[in-house]
């Protein structure tokens, strides 16, 4: 496969993707959908940005919950002098304000020694249940239903097999010494990860009235929604700084953090790791070595709404793609990592996509990014639309966090 890309930043832009005589064209993220072109910041915040919200849910990841919610924290577990007394650790159960509605489970680590104004934070789902990050017996084991892969986990219950067999994942420790906050939650306590069922919260959140699968709320959506809530917590909290609010991703969750920045202007800077196919891969694309629209809605129905199915073999009738939920987080800066051999998350469509998405930070007289050609292994492009790749396969890993702290350093503190 090659890229062929045309490119005039601040103006129009168009990339095709070339592969056994496919070829595709992209939306034009200056461009309505009526054909009228987008000149202003003012005209993309009033026009072009709710007309992409509009489509993003209509056409793939289903309806964004419009129930009220009114979140309360209640400190289940605290321990003030975690890690030889650097950091201040909670686990908090957080309600909705729904009716029998049941409630997500944050772990909350806040340095002890902070700025003045509150401490930068990296709020995020985890894959493993909180007790997997931590060597503490007093956080709670998860009571709901788990991937059969994930660590100490029987018969799709979690074990105290699982407990702290996952700290390289969310390295709570390595993150505080850097000066920052953390906040994550199991991605179950909002939408199960299987075919099955969409539950917990979705009885509860997801509008009835959405009967069908064409555009109901769906799994990534409702994780970006609970990501919203865990937010709504957080910015209350006396020891965060609210105005320096980061989410934070992997694979599927990745998806979910690139999605929950583009819906919420109050997280200042995103961070989606091989995100891929979804997320911060082209739906447009013909790289055999990268994960399609087709495989991902056939393997993961329950991540994307049954419209988005219907572009399965019509890429080049949807009216969306990446980069418009990219440039939708504009002029926020936005980190995309990637590693060397996961082909599958289409690492050079998400530098494509990169690009496209830079005319919209050139129109809010942001730099965006001045590579046209992706940064070399283990070069950090610390530009508001930063990319970095390293050695490696699909995981979450400290390098990973290291490069995040870099990113987060320039553009969050």
């Amino acid at each position: 496969m090659r890229y062929i890309s045309i490119l005039s930043f601040g103006m129009f832009a168009m990339s095709a993707a070339v592969a056994d005589d496919k070829s595709f064209t992209f939306p034009d993220p200056l461009t309505m959908r009526d054909g009228t072109k987008i000149t202003t910041k003012d005209e993309w915040t009033t026009k072009r940005k709710p007309e992409l919200r509009e489509l993003f849910q209509a056409h793939m990841y289903g309806r964004y919950p419009t129930v009220t919610t009114t979140v309360t924290g209640k400190t289940l577990y605290e321990d003030k002098a975690a890690f030889g007394g650097l950091a201040t650790v909670q686990e908090v159960e957080l309600s909705l304000g729904l009716k029998n509605c049941p409630p997500i489970y944050l772990l909350i680590a806040v340095p002890n020694k902070r700025p003045a104004d509150g401490s930068p934070i990296f709020v995020g789902l985890n894959f493993d249940g909180n007790h997997a990050h931590l060597d503490d017996k007093q956080i709670r084991l998860p009571t709901g239903w788990m991937l059969a892969s994930r660590k100490g986990v029987k018969d799709n219950r979690t074990t105290e097999e699982g407990r702290g067999s996952c700290k390289t994942l969310w390295p709570i420790e390595q993150i505080i010494k850097s000066g920052y906050s953390v906040c994550t939650c199991y991605y179950g306590d909002i939408s199960e990860d299987r075919k099955e069922t969409n539950g917990p919260l979705a009885p509860f959140v997801v509008d009835p009235i959405l009967k069908d699968d064409a555009e109901r709320t769906e799994s990534i959506m409702l994780w970006a929604w609970g990501i919203h809530r865990m937010v709504d917590y957080v910015e209350t909290m006396p020891t965060i700084n609210k105005n320096r609010i980061a989410t934070i991703g992997h694979s599927r969750l990745g998806k979910t953090a690139l999605l929950a920045g583009a819906f919420d202007d109050r997280i200042a800077a995103v961070f989606p790791n091989q995100a891929g196919c979804g997320g911060t891969g082209p739906s447009r694309h013909a790289d055999l070595k990268a994960e399609s629209v087709k495989r991902i809605n056939t393997a993961f129905p329950h991540w994307f709404s049954g419209t988005f199915k219907t572009y399965n073999d019509a890429l080049n009738k949807l009216p969306i793609d990446q980069h418009l939920l990219l440039a939708m987080c504009v002029p926020r800066p936005v980190l995309y990592t990637n590693a060397e051999e996961d082909k599958w998350a289409n690492p050079n469509g998400q530098f494509e996509m990169m690009l496209l998405a830079n005319p919209v930070y050139e129109l809010f007289g942001s730099k965006g990014t001045n590579s046209t050609t992706r940064p070399k292994l283990k070069e950090l492009n610390k530009e508001q639309l930063g990319y970095w790749m390293r050695p490696g396969q699909h995981e979450l890993n400290p390098d990973d966090w290291a490069t995040f702290i870099t990113f987060a350093d320039r553009w969050m503190k």
